[in-house]
C-alpha cells in the first residue's frame, strides 16, 4: 500500500528537487508553492519561514546520516572499517540526494539565514568529532596510532570527503563523489596509522 506523503514532506521533496534541477537559482516561496501546487499561505501553514524549510532538510540529513553512523559503529569492530564506511555513507548519501547536497556544500544557502550555515558547520563538526573518537579508540582497543594527531587526521579525512562533495556540486552533479573513491580511500587509509 503506497502511503501518500504528508504536505510537509511534499514541500521538502519539492524543495530538494528544485535545488537539484535549478542550480544557481534562488528558490523563492512563490516558485516553491507553484512547484508543490499550493498557495504561499499553504506553505506557511506547514513552515513559518523558508529557513525552517531548509532546516527540515538539514534535520532529515542529520537523522539519516547519524542513525546510519550509529549502526556502522555497532556492526564494525575495526576503526579503519568504521571510518571507511562512514565516509562512503556520506559520499553515497550526497550522490543520491544532489539537491540536498547543495545545502551541505553551502551553495544553496547564499543569501539565506546565517543560522542555516551554522547548522551545516555543526553537521560536519559532529562528523569530524565522531572520526576523532574512532581514531582515539583505535589506539586503546587496537593498538593503532595515527601518523599525525587524531584531530588532524580526522580533519583531513573530512576535508577529502567535502572536496569530493564540492566537485559534485560544481560539476552540476556530473562528477560523482564516489567515482574513484575506492582507489583514493586505499591511498588515504594507508597513511592514517603508523
Amino acid at each position: 500500500m503506497n502511503k501518500r506523503p504528508s504536505r510537509r514532506e511534499e514541500i521538502l521533496q519539492a524543495l530538494a528537487k528544485m535545488l537539484e534541477t535549478q542550480p544557481g537559482t534562488r528558490i523563492t516561496t512563490a516558485k516553491l508553492a507553484a512547484e508543490v501546487g499550493v498557495s504561499e499561505a499553504a506553505l506557511y501553514r506547514h513552515f513559518p519561514s523558508k529557513a525552517k524549510m531548509f532546516e527540515g532538510l538539514i534535520e532529515f540529513v542529520e537523522d539519516a546520516v547519524f542513525s546510519r553512523v550509529s549502526m556502522i559503529l555497532n556492526e564494525e569492530a575495526q576503526a579503519l572499517a568504521q571510518i571507511a564506511k562512514i565516509l562512503q555513507l556520506l559520499l553515497t548519501f550526497t550522490e543520491r540526494n544532489p539537491g540536498i547536497t547543495r545545502i551541505f556544500n553551502g551553495d544553496a544557502l547564499a543569501g539565506e539565514n546565517e543560522r542555516l550555515r551554522g547548522r551545516v558547520v555543526q553537521f560536519y563538526d559532529r562528523l569530524e568529532t565522531q572520526l576523532k573518537q574512532i581514531l582515539r579508540e583505535a589506539e586503546i582497543r587496537e593498538g593503532l596510532r595515527t601518523r599525525i594527531t587524531a584531530n588532524s587526521t580526522a580533519n583531513i579525512l573530512i576535508a577529502a570527503a567535502e572536496g569530493r562533495i564540492g566537485q559534485f556540486v560544481r560539476s552540476d552533479f556530473k562528477r560523482l563523489p564516489t567515482d574513484n573513491w575506492d582507489e583514493q580511500w586505499q591511498l588515504l587509509s594507508e597513511t592514517i596509522f603508523r
